[in-house]
């Protein structure tokens, strides 16, 4: 009988090139979470845990978690569905760390293949959207100098949710003619979302994302409809169990591996999104190439990709997907194609 896989995992100390400050606050440390699962050959998979305390994880958690789902490894690292189906029965509130053993497992089967894991869902990795690159609150001046440190992504993505929102817009349209899309990461009220739409309009912002806290659907649909821009839901969306109550309600969601829980919830809310003619987003957190080469293998798949994280930090212990340019560019190697540095 074939033994289960075996798994371990170790921290990663990650560090930002500037504090990476949102609505709700911002750091310049980060800890995520280095799994790898093997099989009995001796092939090796690797995922990455991003955790977040937005949505209950820590670190520490992770590590717990996965010490729970050890007990449930499959033997046959191709039995996709049904493993994740049974971690997420095991512990539900734990995504991020189901979402790095999701990684490891389609690395390991691809790798075994001998295949990337986009071809093993059929997509061609030249279709990939642009990636928008994002500048985080801080000062007027430190703004600039981050617009100016972007020079080669052609979309800014620039969060929003403060008291100095038009400052922070008039700064960074002054410092550049590039596509800007913003993030209110749940910051506004309706009133305040309202009051500046014709200000994100002044301002040439192309895209909305999460004006409110997640449970307001009725203000977002409010919003939405006096939007000339598409209203995209991110902390409102994390599975896709959220999406038919969205519908109507806003343009699109964003997906985050973290969120979400892993690669097989991702395509069915890709999947259910496009069944209700949403637009398709797709996200990350602070998190090293290691995790954001695992989103980007279905980013073929969507409309809107803002995959930075790593690209914000001062060093990455991985090599694996890049958006040079602000172009995703995927690894031709078996599996998730990530290498350690």
């Amino acid at each position: 009988m074939a033994q289960p896989l075996q798994m371990d995992a170790e921290f990663l100390e990650l560090r930002t090139k500037h504090p990476f400050i949102i609505a709700r606050g911002g750091q310049s440390d980060y800890r995520t979470m280095w799994v790898r699962v093997r099989d009995a050959d001796g092939h090796e998979g690797w995922g990455e845990a991003a955790p977040s305390r937005f949505y209950g994880e820590t670190a520490e958690t992770v590590l717990a978690a996965l010490n729970v789902y050890a007990a449930a490894m499959p033997a046959d690292p191709f039995d996709l569905e049904e493993t994740e189906r049974r971690w997420e029965g095991m512990l539900r509130i734990n995504a991020s760390a189901r979402a790095a053993l999701s990684a490891a497992l389609h690395d390991l089967v691809g790798k075994r293949l001998g295949v990337p894991v986009y071809r093993l869902w059929g997509l061609d990795p030249a279709r990939a959207p642009r990636s928008t690159f994002t500048v985080g609150l801080d000062t007027p001046e430190r703004m600039r100098l981050k617009v100016g440190e972007a020079a080669e992504y052609p979309i800014l993505k620039i969060k929003l949710g403060t008291e100095r929102d038009v400052e922070i817009l008039r700064t960074v349209r002054e410092a550049t003619d590039k596509e800007i899309r913003v993030d209110a990461n749940c910051g506004w009220t309706v009133k305040q979302a309202i009051a500046m739409l014709p200000v994100l309009a002044e301002f040439g912002v192309t895209v909305l994302e999460q004006p409110l806290p997640p449970g307001e659907i009725p203000g977002l649909a409010a919003i939405t409809r006096r939007a000339t821009i598409p209203v995209i839901a991110d902390e409102s969306c994390r599975t896709t169990e959220d999406i038919p109550p969205l519908v109507g309600a806003v343009d699109g969601i964003n997906i985050k591996l973290a969120k979400c829980g892993g690669l097989r919830e991702a395509l069915r809310m890709i999947a259910t999104a496009r069944a209700h003619g949403m637009i398709v987003m797709v996200g990350c957190m602070i998190e090293s190439s290691l995790g954001i080469t695992a989103a980007a293998h279905f980013s073929p798949l969507v409309d809107i990709v803002d995959l930075d994280g790593a690209a914000l930090l001062a060093s990455d212990p991985f090599v694996g997907a890049r958006i040079d340019g602000g172009q995703v560019s995927l690894p031709d190697g078996p599996g998730l194609g990530v290498r350690k540095r």
